[in-house]
């Protein structure tokens, strides 16, 4: 059975294009060192600054940020950008060297307002300026660690989707499934670069099978991001599991 992955529709970013949206780095060594580029795919030009956030993320995945700009020497720390420029920011750990286990960020990549051109703000249109803010998110670890993902917990479940974007109206509930994955590794772990395989019975007790691919994980859960010697809770949007065990497995 194919993972019937929710479908969420964003407003695209029609300011700039930010790659790559994931990085990760080490807090010594040569992957101290990252890149970031930044394309002005606007008509107009692009005004930009850099700033980093540090981000604490809890096992249902609601996240508190607090400002990180002295753990990264950024360069340019600002730019601006003609129709179809492009900018590679260059980003360099100087936190603590020796973490204990990973931490993570958002490079946040936030337009700034330009100079109308001479005319322009006679049109109705040209008197508001819309702003855009792209984020990558950055995380940096100890040389050598590794993380260790064990499920913990894997159990049908009925629950609640969140409103699309642009909307305060929820969804009906979605019967799916549970899990929380427990990681005892001082590395954090991209999960949904693995395929997931689920394993139990329907509401009749007939043996039921699940593949999920990267590509639905990521379109469901993002990238299934689970902290170093953290937790996380994801609900997946596959129904038909009864309310018996079920188990799940990892393939690279």
């Amino acid at each position: 059975m194919a993972l019937a992955a929710l479908a969420f529709t964003t407003s695209p970013a029609l300011a700039m294009r930010v790659s790559p949206m994931v990085l990760e780095m080490e807090s010594r060594g040569s992957d101290a060192v990252a890149r970031v580029e930044v394309q002005n795919i606007n008509p107009g030009n692009l005004a930009f600054q850099t700033r980093v956030y540090e981000m604490n993320i809890d096992k249902n995945g609601d996240i508190v940020e607090t400002p990180g700009d002295d753990q990264f020497l950024i360069f340019p720390p600002q730019g601006a950008l003609p129709p179809g420029g492009r900018q590679v920011i260059r980003l360099q750990w100087v936190g603590n060297p020796e973490l204990a286990t990973s931490q993570a960020f958002y490079v946040s990549v936030e337009q700034l307002p330009v100079a109308l051109a001479p005319g322009a703000s006679d049109t109705v249109g040209a008197q508001v300026q819309v702003l855009y803010n792209m984020r990558a998110l950055v995380v940096v670890a100890p040389p050598g660690a590794k993380p260790d993902v064990k499920a913990a917990s894997v159990r049908q479940s009925l629950y609640q989707p969140p409103a699309p974007p642009g909307s305060s109206e929820l969804p009906p509930k979605q019967d799916g499934v549970e899990v929380t994955l427990r990681n005892d590794g001082r590395r954090h772990a991209m999960m949904a670069n693995f395929g997931w395989h689920l394993e139990g019975t329907d509401r009749d007790g007939k043996w039921l099978r699940v593949d999920i691919s990267p590509e639905e994980l990521n379109r469901a859960i993002g990238t299934g991001y689970v902290a170093a010697m953290g937790e996380r809770v994801f609900n997946l949007p596959v129904p038909g599991f009864g309310p018996g065990p079920i188990k799940l497995t990892f393939a690279k």
